[in-house]
């Protein structure tokens, strides 16, 4: 069992060395993932302020900063279980199942420093009565062992408990205690039995099968008068003397009780195996109602429910400033918890503002301090109201906390938009700080924001002039003008943002290319809302068609013709501004009487560099007057990033 509480001598000493050592205390709950894929114990050396975790799948003992940050891992210890400090913490002892060996290693250093070959699959060690003891035995074979160091060389004995014990038991004792107190694990109902070590051998003078079902842990309290078990059922945490194991009250938890941890000042924290429910109930120095309960969270998102304490997985730093706790997620991911200030009761803030509120107006905030440890009287809230023209916040009047835990405050906010108010109990003694806020949407004047050239087509590559016109504001006059090109290659950009001009304008001009969203944004400021405006203008493809085979043109009729024998198939060659996929609708028409009429249109894909040619097959009628001309049609040619565009009419005529 491992060693979480010291003697009074030892944990003054500890304190002073704690205190030269933390440069600052710890802030918050930390978790710090641990490399290992199974936990047995967990021990805390306050003089080094180090953390000791035992991984007996990994044989290896990992060591951990009071931050959880690992900073050594100790291996070559097949199945190591059970961890004990010795009284000064110059010593980690260590219970190596499947290496039927304690192994010691000096704390100053994490190195090895002597290794006892002891009984059969050692599970638990503990000091007491001047000597190391230890619980081991396989099957049928449980007993109880100790290593003399009183001598010129240790001594190890064995086998001084009888049958008592079918597999090896778990033992634990008070610092400086002649109390050893051992508990039988893997059996219902669990054993329990008290021994005076006083005069160098284990005499029981006590035994009790009143300590529940499923042993998880045990520990004996600092004044060595109780020892707390810790067992699947009952559903809470059970004390019995350690004189004559009575039944000596109990700690309230929940479901699977299967770890306890208790300070030098005698805080217990209960822990249980709940997914669902508070995992440590933690009560100050003779308190029989917790101060405070921690839910671990959900770290597996593959999986519901919470991470879960581990077996025998909490400890103490021994000047009490944080308890440690081992947990794990259900894909078997476990973590060192650091829990600060844990015997402080949490505090929680509620605060209710309006949901939206005039500028310029009185409203009020109204809230709630709740925590199981009453506040004390005349307690106070700081309150900070952060908004547009605070981003940083801006402390307003403190406010009191009435004797139902009730308050409440009111304000004038002279900037619009969100507006957050925070309070908050700075903590005391007794209780954690505690933290709350809520935001109101304070009202803003409306501008009046306008942007040129909505509905227009330009032609290809125009440069074209937009303008923004932004009214009345308060201090903000900057105007940004984004354009968003059609077609998910090109980005919505921002091409021009700066402040307007005395006439309240701000332009920019863009060389159209492709169909565009032009947007104007004022983002707002502390009286007058954000405003944002669109334009949507359009912009046509370059397209030119190229007529080859032919033997003569001339001017008649108005335009020039294109002459072709009848046994010549024309030629008609397309460029058009690329684009993937897109492709050209070639149209003809020929004249009659007065009149031009369609002969039909069909679309022809195009190179990547935007070229189709056309030749016009069949047999060619001699006589008519006829016409081609290529355009492209939005959406019909493959694409939308262009407006329709009709190229110029080419005409031709077949002659004998």
């Amino acid at each position: 069992m491992r060693r979480r509480t010291l003697t009074t001598a030892t944990a003054l000493a500890v304190l002073l060395s704690s205190a030269a050592l933390a440069a600052t205390p710890a802030a918050a709950d930390t978790a710090r993932t641990l490399p290992v894929k199974q936990t047995a114990d967990i021990a805390v050396d306050g003089v080094h302020q180090r953390v000791f975790v035992s991984d007996p799948a990994n044989g290896k003992i990992v060591v951990t900063d009071y931050a959880g940050t690992v900073v050594k891992q100790l291996t070559g210890l097949p199945g190591v279980v059970g961890l004990e400090l010795s009284a000064d913490s110059g010593t980690l002892y260590a219970a190596v199942r499947d290496a039927d060996a304690i192994v010691a290693f000096d704390t100053a250093t994490d190195t090895e420093s002597a290794r006892y070959a002891v009984g059969d699959s050692p599970l638990s060690v503990a000091v007491a009565g001047g000597k190391l003891w230890f619980g081991y035995g396989a099957a049928a074979e449980g007993n109880i062992g100790s290593v003399d160091f009183s001598g010129e060389q240790p001594v190890v004995t064995l086998a001084q408990e009888g049958n008592l014990w079918y597999l090896a038991p778990m033992l634990d004792a008070a610092p400086g205690s002649n109390t050893l107190i051992a508990g039988a694990i893997g059996q219902s109902p669990v054993g329990l039995a008290s021994y005076d070590v006083s005069s160098g051998a284990p005499v029981r003078t006590a035994y009790s099968t009143d300590a529940g079902s499923n042993l998880g842990d045990l520990q004996v309290t600092p004044d060595g008068q109780d020892v707390i078990v810790a067992s699947g059922a009952p559903y809470h945490h059970q004390v019995f003397k350690t004189s004559d194991l009575t039944a000596d009250g109990s700690y309230a938890s929940d479901a699977y009780p299967n770890s306890v941890a208790i300070a030098p000042d005698g805080a217990v924290a209960a822990g249980i195996s709940g997914a669902y429910e508070p995992d440590v109930y933690v009560y100050k120095p003779g308190g029989t109602t917790s101060v405070r309960e921690y839910d671990f969270p959900d770290t597996d998102t593959s999986v519901t429910g919470a991470d879960e304490l581990a077996a025998a997985g909490l400890a103490w730093a021994p000047d009490g400033s944080r308890l440690f706790a081992v947990t794990s997620n259900y894909s078997g991911v476990y973590s060192l918890r650091v829990l600060d200030a844990p015997t402080r009761a949490a505090t929680a803030v509620t605060v209710t503002a309006p949901t939206t509120a005039p500028r310029a107006q009185k409203l009020t905030v109204k809230g709630k301090v709740t925590s199981k440890v009453a506040l004390p009287a005349g307690a106070q809230l700081t309150v900070t109201r952060t908004d547009l023209e605070n981003t940083s916040g801006k402390a307003l009047a403190p406010v009191t906390v009435k004797a139902d835990g009730t308050y409440s405050f009111t304000d004038t906010p002279t900037v619009g938009g969100k507006v957050k108010y925070t309070v908050k109990y700075a903590g005391d003694a007794d209780h954690a700080s505690g933290t709350g806020s809520d935001t109101v949407d304070v009202s803003r004047a409306k501008t009046t924001l306008t942007l040129n050239n909505n509905g227009k087509v330009y032609s290809y590559g125009a440069d074209v002039k937009f303008t923004a016109h932004l009214g009345t504001t308060y201090k903000n006059r900057k105007v940004e003008i984004w354009a968003d090109p059609f077609g998910s290659d090109k980005a919505n950009k921002l091409v021009k943002s700066g402040t307007v001009n005395s006439s309240g304008n701000l332009s920019v001009t863009l060389d159209l290319k492709r169909d565009a969203k032009i947007t104007a944004k004022f983002l707002g400021d502390a009286r007058y809302a954000p405003r944002t405006v669109s334009s949507t203008v359009g912009a046509k493809v370059k397209v030119s068609t190229a007529v080859s085979r032919h033997y003569k043109t001339k001017y008649t009729w108005g335009h020039t013709y294109y002459y072709f024998k009848k046994t010549k198939n024309p030629l008609f060659t397309t460029t058009m501004t690329a684009y993937p996929n897109r492709k050209q609708r070639m149209e003809f028409e020929f004249y009659y009487a007065g009149k031009w009429y369609d002969l039909g249109s069909e679309y022809f894909g195009m190179t990547s560099a935007g070229v189709s040619a056309v030749e016009l097959t069949g047999e060619h009628e001699t006589g008519y007057r006829m016409r081609v001309r290529s355009s492209y049609i939005n959406s019909s040619s493959g694409d939308t990033v262009n407006s329709t565009t009709h190229g110029s009419w080419k005409y031709f005529i077949f002659t004998s």
